[in-house]
């Protein structure tokens, strides 16, 4: 067990020490940003986790009831810490963690329960940094831009924050503007987790989550460029013109930069927040069924799909005219586009998996890429266990405790070196 831990010392700092030549030669390592103490810390994490799983459950019977005891007491400290680390170095981490965090039955639910507060602890720049950002963007400062600012922010998430503002003309208008130290820092952190990633598959062959960083490592950029998601925005406005329901605020593009994002204010409730649908006299279920609509025209029929659709940028209100319930797409920033061939396996995907046909829903996971982690994508997919997804979506109620009452799929259960780990 010693040597284990030694090897995994010796090949994160090798790779470290690698991965710090190549980009300081290539003139991407700034040291006021990407110093010891922010990747010790992310390596000292990654370490402390990886030996906790090794030692706690060696010398327990597996399967026993001491031993999901004490498992569940591992996945907890490791969640904890893993969401300690993501608060501290902010940015990039952050918004891997509030993915982490909504990978209900995929990761065990001490990860997901513990990571989900990632949404609500997003960081927040000063008004100072505000400024600055609006200075170097935009050539002005605020009050030549606005009659007024709110500096408090509507909200903060891990790349940006939303500030309300009036424009001298008398519009309201909301202000997306990114934390100024973003940029700089996601591909350095997006390194360092593919690093430290690789270290951690050393000692745990089955630890498959590399995926997460190569996704990180697409879209960051395209999350980080505004005018990318302004022009997403009016793609999706234009492409789904149909649905009266559907509300996307109008970008200023005068007023907008890379960094800095002018858009319409709209107010509305989060799309979960049923005691304001109540109170607004507004019908769940015909949300419900709009947002089917909206999902499935996206997906089945224009291959262009809104890929950040948590409750924070889904809202819904009544229109100020005509009093119809609306729905509010806000965060245009990442979407995925989808080839035919995409969509017709996908559309027999779902068909499969409605009707149980375990054949055809791993011929279509693995059509869809998903190889031999096709359970792991089909419990992403329809946010159920595997047990459930064997018996029959359409047939086994969901359960709180669904959850906890089985393993995870994308761990083998018959090998038990790899169980004694304690995964």
């Amino acid at each position: 067990m010693a040597r284990k831990a030694l090897k995994f010392a010796s090949w994160t700092s090798m790779a470290l020490g690698a991965s710090g030549v190549y980009l300081y030669s290539n003139k991407y390592l700034d040291p006021s940003d990407f110093g010891a103490v922010r990747v010790g810390r992310a390596v000292a994490t990654t370490a402390v986790i990886s030996y906790d799983y090794l030692t706690s459950l060696r010398s327990v019977p597996y399967g026993s009831e001491e031993y999901l005891h004490l498992r569940s007491e591992v996945h907890l400290r490791s969640a904890r810490r893993l969401c300690e680390l993501c608060c501290a170095n902010r940015g990039t981490f952050i918004k891997v963690g509030q993915h982490l965090g909504a990978l209900d039955h995929v990761l065990p639910v001490e990860y997901t329960s513990t990571l989900k507060v990632l949404h609500s602890q997003a960081p927040q720049s000063s008004m100072e940094e505000v400024r600055q950002v609006i200075r170097e963007d935009l050539g002005k400062e605020i009050h030549d831009l606005f009659l007024s600012f709110d500096d408090t922010p509507l909200g903060a998430a891990s790349l940006a924050q939303v500030h309300k503002a009036v424009l001298h003309d008398g519009q309201t208008v909301a202000v997306k503007i990114q934390h100024p130290k973003v940029q700089a820092q996601s591909s350095k952190d997006i390194l360092l987790m593919e690093v430290l990633v690789l270290a951690v598959k050393q000692l745990f062959p089955e630890f498959e989550f590399m995926w997460l960083v190569d996704e990180a490592k697409k879209n960051l950029p395209l999350e980080l460029d505004f005018l990318n998601e302004g022009r997403n925005a009016e793609k999706v406005a234009q492409m789904l013109k149909h649905f009266d329901f559907l509300k996307v605020p109008r970008i200023y593009w005068e007023l907008s930069t890379k960094r800095v994002l002018l858009m319409e204010f709209v107010e509305g409730g989060q799309v979960n927040d049923r005691d304001y649908m109540e109170r607004n006299k507004i019908d769940v279920n015909q949300i419900s069924r709009h947002l089917g609509k909206m999902y499935s025209e996206m997906i089945f029929v224009n291959g262009f799909v809104h890929c950040d659709p948590h409750p924070g940028n889904v809202l819904v209100r009544k229109h100020p005219v005509t009093g119809k319930a609306e729905i509010v797409l806000l965060d245009h920033g990442l979407y995925q586009v989808l080839t035919e061939e995409f969509r017709l396996d996908y559309c027999h995907l779902w068909q499969s998996l409605i009707w149980t046909d375990m054949q055809k829903v791993k011929m279509y996971s693995q059509r869809l890429g998903a190889a031999d982690l096709y359970p792991l994508f089909a419990c992403m997919l329809t946010a159920r266990s595997w047990n459930s997804v064997n018996r029959g979506i359409s047939q086994i109620p969901v359960t709180a405790t669904e959850a906890q009452e089985e393993e995870y799929p994308f761990i083998p259960q018959k090998d038990p070196d790899l169980c004694q780990r304690g995964l």
